[in-house]
């Protein structure tokens, strides 16, 4: 299990912190995150995380809301501080004085089937072709497109093989034919270029020896929108979006995408229901059923 990168001004508490999430199994973009907060707290305080008092953490998170930061980014803050104070400190006193934010989760852009082909045909070339293929055929996080390698493309079993997804788990996305004969065209231009390396990376980076970067591909799919003409807010996470909600709309049942997409909770995936158009059509309307009862009984004219 790796840790975050050190430096040489690193402090003993903030490597006790790193230690104590390596010893946890945190995955290294939440010890990223989690450092980068403690950071941030450490710099509002102008003095040692360790030295901070209940009124501290109160007047942080006020400046917080008062400076306009997030939800999202304020609850990160949250879950970084208390895993400080309560792991690492043994202050659980103070974690427990930190406030989460409750707010409503926003419905995720979804593309139409026909935006989404669309939106692959416009990408950049059949390597940005396949990386937004594959986000949006076997709906992978970003993450989990930039960090696959050729021997995670398993064509006997027409699986993928996704390790240490999300908190840290390995899980099998599927892999359709045409998702399959997609990834081969780029195989073959790969080795082409000899960016290709035996075991390597399927999407190697500029330097073949390293993967692609998450931001290539968010910039892939906007400037695939621009030229698509698509005028939704569309990231790759999109295209996850658009898979698990096309899949609801052919029917699949629902426990079986939660299984694909690699979720936790039933909940999180029974999202997609609030956005599958197929969903929302099927249902008749009270209006309709009373329009229809009062149709049959109308004398006849």
């Amino acid at each position: 299990m790796s840790t975050v990168t050190t430096d040489v001004s690193i402090t003993p508490l903030r490597q006790r912190m790193q230690h104590d999430m390596m010893m946890r199994g945190l995955g290294q973009h939440t010890q990223q995150d989690y450092i980068r907060h403690a950071r941030r707290f450490a710099a509002f305080l102008e003095r040692p995380p360790d030295t901070a008092t209940a009124e501290d953490i109160r007047r942080f998170q006020l400046y917080q809301h008062e400076r306009g930061v997030s939800a999202t980014t304020i609850n990160g803050a949250v879950s970084a501080l208390r895993f400080l104070f309560a792991a690492t400190l043994g202050r659980r006193d103070l974690a427990r004085s930190l406030v989460i934010i409750r707010y409503r989760r926003k419905l995720p852009d979804v593309l139409s089937v026909e935006e989404a082909a669309r939106l692959l045909e416009a990408a950049a070339g059949i390597k940005y072709k396949a990386a937004l293929g594959v986000a949006y055929g076997a709906g992978l996080r970003v993450s989990e497109v930039a960090h696959l390698k050729v021997d995670d493309i398993d064509s006997t079993r027409m699986l993928i093989r996704v390790e240490q997804g999300k908190g840290r788990k390995d899980r099998n996305a599927m892999l359709s034919p045409q998702l399959l004969e997609l990834l081969r065209m780029w195989w073959r231009e790969g080795k082409r270029r000899s960016v290709m390396l035996p075991h390597g990376w399927l999407f190697p980076g500029r330097s073949y020896t390293d993967p692609i970067s998450t931001r290539q591909l968010h910039r892939a799919v906007q400037e695939a929108a621009e030229v698509a003409g698509i005028r939704k807010r569309v990231s790759p996470h999109t295209l996850r979006h658009s898979f698990a909600t096309h899949l609801l709309e052919q029917d699949v049942d629902i426990c079986v995408i939660q299984v694909l997409l690699g979720h936790s909770k039933l909940d999180t995936t029974a999202l997609y229901t609030k956005v599958s158009t197929r969903t929302i059509h099927a249902v008749t309307g009270p209006l309709d059923r009373l329009m229809a009862l009062m149709a049959a009984k109308a004398p006849p004219s």
